[in-house]
């Protein structure tokens, strides 16, 4: 006995965000992610016959994650350049995309434990870029054990290998994770607090008068910025007050909208070049903050600003309120 289409596309619907995420985090790209989840289900339906419906929807969900796990292993055997010794900076990690709070969400008010999975001390930036350090076998426990709170059986089921291996497995990871040898030490576990939305409003204020003193004076002294897919890293005030200084000399009116990313304060930037009409959105800024400055600022291009609910040009200052 098996599902038929439309109860097997109802079930898998109640599930695909979650699968999304956590595709996203074994391969650390939200496209490469949504690419995923559609090849994850297509295997399921291809295989529908070989789950049984008396397991229920906890079930079918544990067979979900079965099959989106062993498709993210199949997608990194593939591309073995995606997995390195360590990394020094995001710079490092090209494929590194953001993942919009508004569709996190969408897990964290699910009524499945899963939901526990977009707290922020998983799914920051910074904690992203140091799971692509892992081996894919030692992602996917870390993953399985740590986050969705797998227990060793059933993640050494799910791999095909044994509970000691599988255990061997997870003490490495979670040493490669806390050696340091990477990007600075995880964001911290709390929610987003007033003080940051508070600094992210400064620093919109300031990027939209074109005020690059007032921007550096957010920042920490050892302020780093990167720009994925970019391999660029500018470290310090002192290396990027003349590059605010230049992209805000005569470049245009710039516009922000506050957003978040991955349980992180950001803006998504429009410009308005001399002699143009409209805002065109430009980049992404995921803001770091600790100690109450500005510690690392990650910028991305436009390709997902649909997805934070954003339009790609507007006509007006006006649509942006």
């Amino acid at each position: 006995m098996s599902y038929d289409e439309r109860t097997f596309n109802e079930l898998a619907d109640k599930h695909r965000r979650e699968i999304h995420v956590h595709c996203y985090r074994m391969v650390g790209s939200f496209h490469e992610g949504e690419e995923l989840v559609q090849d994850t289900l297509l295997r399921a339906w291809s295989a529908r016959d070989s789950f049984d419906p008396m397991d229920g929807a906890k079930g079918f969900r544990a067979w979900l994650y079965r099959i989106a796990t062993n498709a993210c292993l199949d997608f990194l055997r593939s591309r073995p350049g995606r997995t390195a010794a360590s990394y020094r900076s995001f710079a490092e990690v090209p494929w590194l995309e953001p993942f919009p709070d508004r569709l996190l969400d969408e897990v964290a008010d699910a009524d499945t434990p899963e939901s526990t999975m977009v707290r922020r001390e998983t799914i920051a930036l910074t904690y992203l870029a140091l799971i692509q350090r892992l081996p894919p076998r030692q992602r996917a426990i870390l993953i399985l054990r740590d986050v969705l709170d797998w227990s060793a059986a059933e993640t050494a089921a799910l791999l095909k290998t044994s509970v000691a291996a599988t255990n061997s497995g997870l003490q490495r990871a979670r040493a490669t994770m806390q050696s340091g040898d990477g990007p600075d030490a995880a964001a911290p576990a709390q929610e987003p607090t007033d003080a940051e939305r508070s600094l992210l409003a400064a620093f919109i204020d300031a990027h939209e008068r074109a005020d690059a003193a007032a921007s550096i004076a957010l920042m920490c002294e050892d302020i780093r910025v990167t720009m994925p897919p970019r391999p660029v890293c500018y470290e310090g005030r002192a290396t990027l007050a003349p590059l605010l200084a230049q992209a805000f000399g005569g470049m245009g009116e710039w516009r922000l909208v506050p957003v978040w990313a991955n349980r992180q304060p950001a803006a998504v930037s429009y410009l308005r070049r001399p002699g143009d009409t409209e805002f065109r959105a430009m980049k992404l800024d995921v803001l770091r903050i600790e100690g109450g400055l500005v510690k690392e600022i990650t910028t991305f291009d436009t390709r997902l600003i649909e997805a934070f609910g954003l339009p790609t040009i507007l006509a007006s200052a006006k649509e942006l309120s």
